[in-house]
C-alpha cells in the first residue's frame, strides 16, 4: 500500500489500463490532476485549443487503432459542456473516449459556484456512465469501472467529474497489484449460427451487410474469410467501410440514401436475404423501412441487444460481439463446404461484380471552375492504398463516400451519427497522434473547416503531420441542396468581397483560408485548375513530412454542384451525367437484367 493523493491514484489506474495519450486543456478546477501528470510523466499530452476539439482528438485517437481509447481532460463548468458533442458523437458510433473534469469543492456543489455545473446529469444521455466522484477512496476504483464499461458489451464513453477537494484528498492505494476486469461480451451460440446459416443458404441472392461493430471488433480478416469462404457477397455500412477491401471480387458497393453507389443499391434491391453484422440500420443506410426490405428476409447480429427490433424486425436475431460471431460462422461454413453442403453462389456473386463495373458515376470532369468529383479522382492517385481519410458530413464527405477508394479497417475515419461541423480537424489530429507514420487525409467543406479551424495550431505546435483537402464552393452545399424542396437559397452561402484578397480567383469567395493556415503555424497550397490537383497534393504529401505540419490544399470548387441522392435507395437522384460502360447505357443495363 501507498499513501498518495486521490487524482494520483487515478492516473496510476490509467497507465495500468494502457492509457499512454490525452488531449485537454487546463484549468483551475483541474490542475491537481495536471498537476500529477506533470509528477507522474508518463501520459504525454496535447493541448488543445477548444475544449470540444480535445473530445474529438480523443474519438480520432480511438477510431484509429484497436484497443486504444482517447482521453480528454477539462476543468470545471464551460469544459464539461464543451464534451458534450465530443460524447454524442462517441456514442452514437459506439467509440470509447473517457473525459475527465474538474469541479468546484464539494462543499460547493449546487450553490450557483463559479462555473459549476451538474455535468454528471447533463452528460448522462449521451454516455455509458457519468459519475461525479463524492469521496476520495473510490476515486481508483471509478476508474477501474470506467474502463470496464467502456470496453464492455456495445463500447462507449464515460465521463468522470472530480470536485477538486476529492483530487487533492489523500488516500491509500496499492497500484502494484491492480488488475483490470474482465472485459465482458456476449458471445453466440454454434446452433444460433447453424441456425442463420441454414436461412442463408435458403435464399438465392443473400447478401452480408457489414456494420461498423466489425470494425470495432478488430473482425474484418473474418469478415473476408466469411464472404470468400461462402462466396457472398457483403455491402459495407459508412462505419464499416473498410472492413472489406474496395477492390475485393466480393465487395458489392454501400448501400444508401447519400453515401453510396449506384451498383450497391441496384444489388441491395436485386437480393432476398440479407445477414446484417454489426450494424445498426441507420436511416441513411437503409431510407424508408418499407422499401429496404420489401422482398427480403433479415437476420441481424448485433452486441446491443436492444439493437435487435429496433429499427425493424429481423426474421433472427442473434446478441453477439461481431468477432465472436464471426469466428463461429467462419468455423461452421468451413465444415459444411469440407461435407459439400456449401450453396454455390458464383452466378450471384457474378452479376453484383458485373453492376459493379458498369454501373458507376462520372469523376473526370475537366471544367473550370473545377466539379468536385474530379477531386476524389485525383485523390485516389495521390495517396496510396495505405490512406487513412478523415471526414465528417457536408457535400464533400457524401461525394468522398460515394468516389473514394478504402482498402482497410480504419482506413475510413468518419463520425456517423452525430455528423458535427468542426469534426474533422481534431480528429485527424487525434488519428496522427495514435501512429504518426500514417498518411492521414482530412477532407473538409469549407463551413467544416472554419468551425475549429483554430486547431490547425495543435498539429504545428506538437508536430502532428497530416494533408487536410479542402474543397472550397463558399456554400453550405448540403444544406443548399436540400432547400431546393423549399424552392429557396437562403443563408447557406458563405460567399462576400473580401476586401484584404486581390487573388482573382478569391473573388467573391470570403475567407482566405490560405492566410488563416499560414497563420496558424501550418502551410497551404491552393488549386484553381484540375489539372493540377493531383501534383498539389503529392506536393502537399512532402510538405507535411518536411515541416511536420499540417498541410491544407484548398481546391476552389464551382459554387453549385448536387450530388447525387434521393429520399429512398431506388430513387436516386443522380443529377450529374454518368460513366455508363455498357455499350447501350442505361438501356443496356436494364435490358441485361442488371437493375433487377
Amino acid at each position: 500500500m501507498a499513501r498518495m493523493t486521490a487524482v494520483e491514484a487515478a492516473l496510476c489506474v490509467m497507465e495500468k489500463e494502457g492509457i499512454t495519450q490525452a488531449f485537454g486543456v487546463p484549468g483551475a478546477a483541474i490542475n491537481p490532476m495536471y498537476a500529477a501528470l506533470r509528477k507522474r510523466g508518463q501520459i504525454a499530452h496535447v493541448l488543445a485549443r477548444h475544449v470540444e476539439g480535445a473530445s474529438h482528438m480523443a474519438e480520432g485517437y480511438t477510431r484509429a487503432r484497436a484497443g486504444q481509447i482517447g482521453v480528454c481532460i477539462g476543468t470545471s463548468g464551460p469544459a464539461g459542456t464543451d464534451m458534450i458533442t465530443g460524447l454524442y458523437s462517441a456514442m452514437a458510433d459506439s467509440i470509447p473516449i473517457l473525459c475527465i473534469t474538474g469541479q468546484a469543492p464539494r462543499a460547493r456543489l449546487y450553490k450557483e459556484d463559479f462555473q459549476a455545473v451538474d455535468i454528471e446529469s447533463i452528460a448522462k444521455p449521451v454516455t455509458k456512465w457519468s459519475v461525479t466522484v463524492r469521496e476520495p477512496a473510490q476515486v481508483p476504483w471509478t476508474f477501474q469501472q470506467a474502463f470496464h464499461l467502456m470496453r464492455s458489451g456495445r463500447p462507449g464513453p464515460v465521463l468522470i467529474d472530480l470536485p477538486i477537494d476529492v483530487q487533492l484528498a489523500e488516500i491509500e492505494f496499492d497500484i502494484d497489484t491492480y488488475t483490470p476486469l474482465p472485459v465482458y461480451k456476449p458471445v453466440a451460440s454454434l446452433a444460433q449460427v447453424n441456425k442463420a446459416l441454414d436461412m442463408l443458404m435458403s435464399a438465392d441472392k443473400p447478401l452480408i451487410v457489414a456494420g461498423g461493430g466489425i470494425i470495432n471488433a478488430d473482425a474484418s480478416d473474418l469478415l473476408v474469410e466469411l464472404a470468400e469462404l461462402t462466396g457472398i457477397p457483403v455491402i459495407p455500412t459508412l462505419m464499416g467501410w473498410g472492413c472489406i477491401p474496395d477492390d475485393h471480387p466480393l465487395m458489392a458497393g454501400m448501400c444508401g440514401l447519400q453515401t453510396s453507389h449506384r451498383y450497391g443499391n441496384a444489388t441491395m434491391l436485386a437480393s432476398d436475404f440479407v445477414l446484417g453484422i454489426g450494424n445498426r440500420w441507420a436511416n441513411r443506410h437503409t431510407g424508408s423501412v418499407d422499401t429496404y426490405t420489401q422482398g427480403r428476409r433479415f437476420v441481424h447480429v448485433d452486441i446491443e441487444p436492444t439493437q435487435i427490433g429496433r429499427v425493424f424486425m429481423p426474421d433472427y436475431g442473434i446478441v453477439s460481439d461481431a468477432k465472436a460471431a464471426l469466428a463461429l460462422f467462419v468455423q461452421v461454413a468451413r465444415e459444411r463446404r469440407a461435407t459439400g453442403t456449401l450453396r454455390d453462389y458464383s452466378e450471384w456473386a457474378e452479376r453484383c461484380a458485373e453492376r459493379k463495373r458498369l454501373m458507376l458515376r462520372k469523376s473526370h470532369y475537366t471544367e473550370t471552375p473545377i466539379k468536385p468529383m474530379r477531386v476524389y479522382e485525383e485523390m485516389n492517385k495521390a495517396f496510396g492504398r495505405d490512406a487513412i481519410y478523415v471526414s465528417t458530413i457536408g457535400l464533400s464527405q457524401i461525394a468522398g463516400a460515394q468516389f473514394l477508394n478504402i482498402f482497410g479497417p480504419r482506413h475510413w475515419i468518419n463520425c456517423g451519427q452525430a455528423g458535427p461541423l468542426g469534426w474533422t480537424i481534431p480528429a485527424a489530429l487525434g488519428v496522427v497522434a495514435s501512429d504518426p507514420t500514417r498518411t492521414v487525409v482530412g477532407l473538409s467543406g469549407d463551413y467544416d473547416f472554419q468551425f475549429l479551424i483554430e486547431e490547425l495550431a495543435v498539429g504545428a505546435q506538437f508536430g502532428l503531420p497530416y494533408v487536410h483537402v479542402l474543397v472550397n464552393n463558399s456554400y453550405l452545399g448540403l444544406i443548399r441542396q436540400a432547400q431546393r424542396q423549399f424552392d429557396m437559397d437562403y443563408c447557406v452561402q458563405l460567399a462576400f468581397d473580401n476586401q484584404n484578397v486581390d487573388d482573382p480567383a478569391l473573388k467573391g469567395f470570403g475567407v482566405d483560408h490560405h492566410a488563416v493556415v499560414q497563420g496558424l503555424g501550418c502551410k497551404a497550397l491552393r488549386v484553381t485548375d484540375p489539372e493540377k490537383i493531383g501534383e498539389a497534393l503529392v506536393q502537399a504529401q512532402a510538405m507535411a513530412q518536411q515541416f511536420r505540419v499540417p498541410v491544407v490544399v484548398e481546391v476552389i470548387l464551382e459554387k453549385v454542384t448536387n450530388v447525387a441522392m434521393g429520399t429512398e435507395i431506388d430513387r436516386i437522384n443522380e443529377f450529374e451525367a454518368v460513366d455508363c460502360r455498357h455499350p447501350e447505357g442505361l438501356k443496356g443495363l436494364e435490358l441485361a437484367g442488371l437493375l433487377e
